[in-house]
């Protein structure tokens, strides 16, 4: 096949690129920054008023569009999220239309759904996670998607890799506190009780693209590695012993530590950890698909590349400047990630 990926340069992107390289497939991967002398590369930012002629070009005699691009954690420098994940979206769409692409293939996340007790299946209404920015804007993708023929969305949960150390480590660390200390038995984790989680490799993403690619199956498929982790699990993953901390009050410390620029993660995020539906994969299964990693040692693989300051090219690589030049010194330096509803 030849396979066109929007958002390459990404999480998954990356990990798709090598999964479809592996089985064959010519790729064309879209990004706003590419690999300087690298072939089989289109520099294009999907949200840009000129993006949908680009993307049409680039989309003539795909035979599939795999629309990974997302602004998850964007700075207050780059472009809007908005402008990124809603009309870069509607850019994305219209420019596959107009090339007749006979199969698209977008990236959605389970923070699309709206909250629900158990693990739920494709069927779960798409109402989004209250409070958080990303759960709104994917349930909105949801909407753009929604009755069109030959496309199928995939719901994946949390997703890590080693290879995204650096990208990870800048969305969920202090500036202020080095990335080496993570895994240390001494470390105290404070997280609140309750709090559980499904994560996947990137990886097993990527596969379950190319599974569905393969099928050209349409329609919306969760994807996630059993079982969940607890929060016990959770803390002795990222440090050494569990504190147990009320959510309010995890939450109250994010909100004024982020608007002064001190650290990235906004409450939303705290939201969707708290609130995303856990999700049952046996629709994908039945493609044939079953993730190669357990989700705790993924986990663990991708803290350890954070402590150790790894990852690959472009925005996987870990910060190339200062620590302190990661702080807002009054201001937040990420973007809102408060609901936009």
């Amino acid at each position: 096949m030849r396979v066109v990926v929007t958002g390459a340069s990404g999480n998954v992107g990356t990990a798709l690129r090598r999964v479809l390289a592996a089985a064959g497939d010519q790729v064309v991967g879209i990004a706003r920054r590419i690999p300087v002398g690298s072939p089989g590369w289109v520099s294009c930012d999907v949200g840009a008023p000129a993006a949908e002629a680009v993307l049409s070009r680039a989309f003539a005699g795909a035979d599939a569009v795999v629309h990974l691009a997302w602004a998850v954690q964007p700075t207050s420098g780059e472009p809007a999220m908005r402008r990124t994940n809603i009309t870069g979206t509607a850019h994305v769409l219209r420019a596959a239309e107009r090339a007749a692409v006979p199969h698209v293939v977008v990236l959605s996340s389970v923070a699309a759904y709206t909250p629900g007790a158990g693990p739920v299946d494709e069927s779960w209404p798409c109402g989004g996670v209250p409070g958080s920015a990303y759960g709104a804007q994917k349930a909105e993708l949801e909407r753009m998607v929604a009755g069109r023929d030959r496309v199928a969305v995939l719901r994946p949960c949390a997703i890590v890799q080693p290879d995204a150390g650096g990208e990870l480590g800048r969305w969920v660390l202090s500036p202020l506190l080095p990335g080496r200390v993570l895994g240390r038995r001494w470390l105290p984790v404070p997280l609140w009780r309750g709090l559980r989680a499904q994560v996947v490799h990137a990886e097993d993403v990527a596969r379950a693209i190319r599974v569905v690619l393969a099928r050209r199956a349409v329609g919306a498929f969760n994807v996630a590695a059993d079982p969940p982790l607890g929060v016990r699990e959770l803390a002795a993953v990222f440090g050494g012993f569990l504190v147990p901390v009320p959510l309010a009050l995890v939450r109250a410390v994010a909100w004024s530590t982020w608007r002064l620029g001190l650290q990235p993660v906004h409450p939303g995020w705290l939201r969707v950890a708290d609130q995303a539906s856990l999700v049952d994969s046996s629709r994908l299964r039945a493609l044939g698909w079953a993730p190669g990693h357990e989700p705790r040692e993924a986990l663990a693989a991708a803290i350890a590349a954070i402590a150790e300051g790894r990852g690959t090219w472009g925005p996987l690589a870990p910060r190339r400047v200062g620590r302190w030049r990661g702080l807002g010194f009054g201001r937040p330096v990420q973007q809102s990630q408060g609901d936009v509803r």
